[in-house]
């Protein structure tokens, strides 16, 4: 239960990196764009002829300002989005997409709320018994001040809800809506109940969070060191994210008011400062405590520590293992990436990253009882302290202090690494056996520490299904790609003719498509979920070609065939009439200008060359679904029949021209109301053909379909009969 807790948060801090990595950026056009169009660092540095206002520059970093500044603004949704990408398992551009939808129906729903219980007027504006700042404008959506709180909460559902359902399989006449497609319609339908509960319990839970701040906060000095102690101990398990994320961008960091507007989060209070810069007199340190300390171990610490490295290496190594440490210090004292010199602590010697916990968690404190206020988009290097400390001056931030301070570190760190490193022999680079190699570690070694002694293999679960697929295709090594449409599986293979069309119609499938390395494979409408299966099984199905025949499986489909021709002579006892649902030419199925449709792969029926543009309802029933490319229609008759209307072939391409469609999924129809109307020309000139099957799809063994009407006929007229043997 431990080990599957912790895999859980791993992950939770892994999502988190993919919206925080845009921060160095976006934090790199506000800090630039903000310090060159303050008139105080203009006047500073006498730069008005270079970047005043009305010069080119000077608009280039407005707009850089601003776009910066939209992606702190927004970060909520960024978060929602990147944590559903990160927590999703598979197909993640889904996840994403139905984060998006769960992030703006939450926050409608949340509104709505406010608004029928008067805390949103009828004119737009605030209640003025609403406590200020707890309503907050999102994407121009009046809704309950949640931060990045509401997109974590977001993306973590959606991904769970992602993850349990995007395999999911429907009854045949739902089937469309199977698979994938499904996530973000349960999505939207949680997240709107979500948004109500939201409305409820967010008042609550914001309580507990502004307690939990105030805690940290009233814990003055000793609240930082515990802090910084505690971030810097979780480095190893990956874990950090988790822990500094809520004091950096929520309110558990603290709350300000600035330029009139409640901010929440250590390093969005920093970030709004800097936006204000020319109406505050210095940054504010209580906010800046959760990361100023940065700057002093890792630009002077850490870099004293590789020294130490490097004077107690071995004389044959020392060459080698200063080229290695040099280029560790030199990343962490620029970017402030730890991860090189901070991961050979703990995978070599962790006492020593036992005293890099305990001092850099007290540069946390240090800096705070300093009034250092220096802002970071990421990490504390120089570039951040250049960019938030150096160019807002010394006036605002005091970053002159980080420098005795960070002199004084780097001795600490020098004579105690030493010290311990020669006191109990510590394997650090350069000082290894003889056999061994001189090297930093990084996470991954750790990692493969880990695993040993556990099975590392992690193969997936045998998909049987899946399994025989591949080998009718002829192997994963014959298999190049795999897609799908609504009905078929779409592949290219490498060999055609390793492509077993007995095996593969034995896994289910109507029948096998070959034109030149393509094949499809026609499944039907839950053809999403195969698809999806068969991806997941091909990440760790084994790399060969299969070459056997399966004479065997080609005798069971005979076998199966010759099952459906005894029907013919037994006693048929009832029979269900469908009409043609357009005015045209009627004929054979056989006659479709397709492989799929000629060969009854996706069903038995008829098709009609359509000479009116009106497409009308075969009969009385429901509208099942409705194509996104407008081609076709799934119709469900009130005597049970499914059907497939299917204008054209391969119209498919045409994306939705030459269509319009007048229903929608779920809607009942009576018969010979028009369904949809087609420009007969356009489709005439841009598809191969205008020949329009009209399938029934779920035809059992002991039914069979009969051509009433062969030549012209009339929208409504009788099309083909379907006969249901005893």
């Amino acid at each position: 239960m431990k080990d599957k807790a912790f895999e859980v948060l791993q992950r939770i801090g892994r999502s988190f990196m993919l919206p925080i990595a845009i921060l160095p950026v976006a934090g790199l056009l506000l800090g630039l764009g903000s310090s060159f169009t303050n008139e105080t660092t203009i006047e500073m540095y006498n730069l008005g002829k270079i970047l005043g206002d009305g010069t080119m520059l000077h608009a280039l970093l407005v707009i850089m300002n601003k776009v910066g500044s939209a992606v702190f603004d927004n970060l909520p949704l960024l978060f929602a989005v990147g944590v559903a990408i990160g927590m999703a398992k598979k197909e993640k551009e889904v996840s994403a997409l139905s984060a998006v939808i769960a992030y703006f129906v939450m926050n409608i729903s949340i509104s709505s709320m406010l608004e029928i219980n008067g805390k949103i007027l009828a004119d737009g504006s605030i209640s003025k018994d609403v406590l200020e700042g707890t309503i907050s404008s999102v994407c121009g959506i009046n809704t309950l001040q949640m931060g990045v709180f509401g997109g974590i909460i977001v993306g973590l559902g959606v991904a769970a809800l992602h993850n349990r359902f995007h395999k999911i399989q429907l009854p045949n006449s739902l089937s469309f809506f199977a698979g994938s497609r499904f996530v973000p319609i349960v999505s939207t339908i949680v997240y709107m109940f979500v948004g109500i509960f939201m409305y409820f319990i967010w008042p609550v839970v914001q309580n507990g969070i502004y307690a939990l701040g105030g805690l940290v906060t009233g814990s003055g000095y000793l609240g930082t060191l515990a802090f910084g102690i505690i971030k810097r101990a979780l480095i190893p398990f990956g874990l950090h994210h988790v822990f500094y994320m809520p004091f950096w961008q929520t309110a558990v960091g603290g709350t300000m008011d600035v330029a009139g507007n409640l901010v929440q989060g250590g390093q969005n209070i920093f970030f709004a400062q800097l936006v204000d810069s020319a109406n505050i007199t210095h940054f504010s340190a209580d906010a800046t405590r959760y990361f100023s300390g940065e700057f002093i171990f890792m630009i002077f610490g850490l870099p004293g520590a590789a020294l130490a490295m490097y004077r107690t290496a071995k004389p044959e190594k020392k060459k080698q293992a200063g080229g290695l440490l040099f280029s560790a210090a030199l990343t962490c004292m620029l970017t402030g990436i730890t991860e090189p010199i901070e991961f050979s602590f703990l995978f070599v010697a962790p006492i020593l990253f036992g005293v890099q916990v305990v001092l850099a968690g007290a540069a946390y404190m240090i800096a705070h009882i300093l009034n250092i206020a220096v802002g970071l988009t990421f990490s504390g290097g120089l570039l951040d302290l250049f960019l938030f400390g150096i160019l807002q001056g010394n006036d605002k931030t005091s970053w002159l202090r980080i420098i005795p301070v960070g002199i004084v570190y780097f001795i600490l760190y020098y004579v105690i690494f030493s010290f311990l490193i020669k006191k109990f022999n510590l394997k650090t680079p350069g000082r290894e056996d003889d056999a061994g190699e001189v090297k930093l570690y990084t996470k991954a070694d750790v990692n493969t520490r880990k695993a040993k002694g556990t099975n590392a293999e992690g193969a997936a679960s045998e998909d049987e299904l899946s399994k025989d697929i591949t080998m009718g295709l002829g192997g994963k090594k014959n298999i190049d790609t795999v897609d799908c449409c609504a009905t078929r599986l779409r592949c290219t293979v490498v060999k055609p003719e390793l492509v077993n069309d007995a095996a593969l119609k034995a896994t289910g499938a109507s029948g096998v498509i070959h034109k030149g390395n393509g094949v499809q494979v026609i499944y039907g409408p839950h053809v999403t979920v195969i698809k999806s299966n068969l991806e997941d099984y091909l990440e760790s199905a084994p790399d060969i070609e299969y070459t056997e025949n399966s004479e065997d499986l080609s005798e069971e489909t005979d076998r199966k065939d010759e099952d459906k021709q005894e029907n013919e002579t037994k006693k048929v006892v009832k029979t269900i009439v469908v009409s043609s649902p357009m005015t045209g030419k009627a004929a054979d199925l056989s006659t479709a200008p397709d492989e799929g449709f000629a060969g009854k792969m996706m069903g038995d029926g008829a098709v009609v060359t359509p000479e009116d543009a009106v497409i009308k309802a075969p009969e009385d029933g429901e509208v099942v679904f409705v194509f996104d490319t407008k081609h076709a229609i799934g119709f469900m008759t009130d005597s049970g029949l499914s059907l497939l209307l299917h204008i054209g072939i391969d119209t498919v391409k045409l994306d939705g021209k030459g269509f319009e469609v007048f229903v929608e999924s779920g809607q009942k129809v009576k018969k010979e109301e028009p369904l949809m109307k087609i420009d007969i020309d356009f489709l005439k000139n841009n598809a191969p053909s205008l020949v329009s099957p009209v399938l029934c799809t779920e035809l059992e063994d002991n039914q069979k379909i009969r051509l009433l009407k062969d030549g012209d006929i009339k929208a409504g007229e009788e099309l083909f009969a379907v006969d249901f043997y005893e």
